[in-house]
């Protein structure tokens, strides 16, 4: 019988990482994104459970080369090996997505405004439907297309504002730059709210 080796990916621990950190200086992940990886409302914190492995795979490696720029996570992401960065990355996946916090749930013109973006898209101004790329509940689609759903608004919107100012450039083909362009802060803050306050979905095994 022929036994395989396992990946170096595979023997280290992601859990280990997320709860307690490295000795080479990253700090744990649940500091911020909570025990259960279901990021805060309050800090604008995205959650990580139930992500795409390849996702949260390529958001650590753009953290650390610097096409995603955050100087905190920069930092962390830069303390990591590769092997590390996918260990953690595989052990957020697999866990299951949080119930949703309690988000304010958007009302009136500006929960309508929301739907609209998210549903339909704004054609007047070539803006597509966010649900064609990420999925029609904001599930997210594979590693390219993350969940928006049940994401912190503040962190969503933070996110428009990064891709319209340069300083996340890691997506494929540039869309989310020629997006965000076109949608006004408001529009924004709609869509943001609509998003936070739809259930999040399992997509942990997607690649």
């Amino acid at each position: 019988m022929v036994l395989l080796a396992a990946s170096p990916a595979c023997a280290i621990d992601g859990g280990e990482i997320a709860r307690n950190g490295t000795q080479t200086g990253a700090p744990a992940c649940a500091a911020c994104h909570g025990d259960d990886g279901g990021g805060s409302i309050e800090g604008g914190f995205p959650r990580l459970a139930g992500l795409s492995v390849g996702y949260l795979t390529h958001e650590l490696d753009s953290f650390g080369d610097g096409s995603r720029e955050n100087e905190t996570m920069g930092a962390i992401a830069q303390a990591l090996t590769s092997d590390e960065r996918r260990a953690v990355a595989a052990y957020y996946a697999g866990l299951p997505a949080p119930k949703a916090a309690e988000a304010s749930a958007p009302d009136g013109a500006i929960s309508s405004r929301g739907r609209n973006l998210a549903e339909t898209g704004d054609w007047s101004r070539g803006v597509p439907a966010c649900g064609q790329c990420h999925g029609p509940a904001g599930q997210g689609v594979g590693a390219a297309f993350p969940a928006l759903a049940s994401q912190p608004a503040a962190y969503l919107m933070a996110q428009l504002s990064a891709w319209k100012t340069g300083t996340r450039h890691n997506d494929p083909l540039g869309l989310m730059k020629g997006i965000a362009d076109k949608l006004s802060d408001q529009d924004g803050a709609a869509v943001s709210a609509y998003y936070a306050a739809l259930p999040a979905s399992q997509v942990g095994d997607s690649r």
